[in-house]
């Protein structure tokens, strides 16, 4: 089969990916899927795998964690698939289920977590394994491009919603404006939320206005009112202060992503008074996949994509680190 792998982590334009042509097709294990793979979004965690701001967990790895996929095989015990059915792999591969916090229902948080196209091999390939226990079941309404983007970019952003802690028909900020923050714009939307949209963009400006976003202005620019809630797409450490600075009295920054630049120092008085919070966002637990599937599935949500070849996920990745498109890219094999 075809599949990249990343050789030697580092800036992408000098090409550290390379595909292979002769991989041999994995074989899934007990309790686990063999997909072939249909459609796979390229995700800006794949960026960072790639050029080394994550630390490699696996040599060579094969990037890739919005993977939508037909079941080709089934492991040993694997019930709750069959051949042929639809499903989805997702960033969140494994977690122990014995830790405190798998135990309290915060599985993102596990110490001993796995990741797909980090710790394990993805979806920049014509086929991957994942265990059956994770992977996820797809809402109709939507072809399989579409879906890609879902399964992370999609997740991440309403995780990042819920921790916001936008208040009914508050407004909120959304600083980046790529594949996830095209999504979760969505969901607050049809919450009846007011959302300004932050962002470098021309292209993805216009995307926003155009979903309905009230407002569209530059990144570090200030929104036309202050802010109950705003969320941090984008992994720019310098945005974080003029993003507080914009929260009204108890409005809360979530920080949707994996990988942020240095943070600059923090004025208590302008940036933190007046209980505004500052919120991580890591990684998602299975109940996020569901609650946002679910939603998806009752919501039919506008998804951009910019359709990729397999053999083109270099390209992929360096069009979106100079922010070439808006929506998100998906490789078709």
């Amino acid at each position: 089969m075809r599949a990249w792998h990343v050789e030697t982590p580092g800036p992408v334009t000098g090409h550290p990916l390379s595909l292979h042509t002769d991989d041999e097709i994995p074989r899934p294990g007990p309790g686990e899927l063999l997909l072939r793979v249909r459609a796979c979004g390229v995700c800006r965690t794949d960026l960072h795998v790639t050029e080394g701001d994550l630390p490699p967990h696996r040599r060579g790895v094969t990037p890739g964690h919005e993977v939508v996929g037909e079941v080709a095989d089934l492991g040993e015990g694997v019930t709750t698939f069959k051949e042929g059915d639809r499903a989805g792999a997702a960033w969140l591969r494994w977690t122990d289920g014995t830790c405190k916090f798998c135990l309290r229902e915060a599985e993102n948080l596990c110490p001993h977590s796995l990741y797909t196209g980090w710790d394990a091999d993805g979806g920049y390939a014509e086929f991957m394994t994942v265990p059956a226990a994770y992977a996820h079941r797809l809402p109709d309404g939507y072809d399989d491009a579409e879906l890609a983007p879902l399964l992370c970019a999609g997740i991440i952003g309403y995780r990042a919603l819920q921790r916001a802690e936008l208040p009914p028909h508050g407004r909120l900020g959304i600083y980046g404006f790529g594949g996830s923050a095209h999504l979760a714009t969505q969901v607050a939307l049809a919450r009846g939320a007011t959302v300004h949209v932050m962002t470098r963009g021309e292209q993805a400006r216009r995307l926003a206005l155009e979903l309905g976003a009230a407002s569209a202005g530059d990144a570090a620019d200030s929104p036309p009112e202050p802010l109950d809630a705003a969320i941090m797409f984008a992994p720019v450490g310098e945005l974080v202060l003029p993003a507080l600075a914009a929260l009204d009295r108890g409005g809360t920054l979530s920080i949707a992503g994996i990988y942020l630049s240095d943070i600059p120092p923090l004025n208590y008085e302008k940036h933190l008074f007046q209980e505004r919070q500052l919120r991580s966002v890591t990684a998602n637990t299975r109940a996020d996949a569901r609650e946002f599937l679910g939603f998806a599935a009752a919501h039919k949500l506008a998804v951009t994509v910019h359709p990729y070849p397999l053999d083109a996920a270099d390209r992929a990745l360096a069009d979106l680190k100079a922010g070439r498109f808006d929506g998100a890219a998906v490789l078709i094999p």
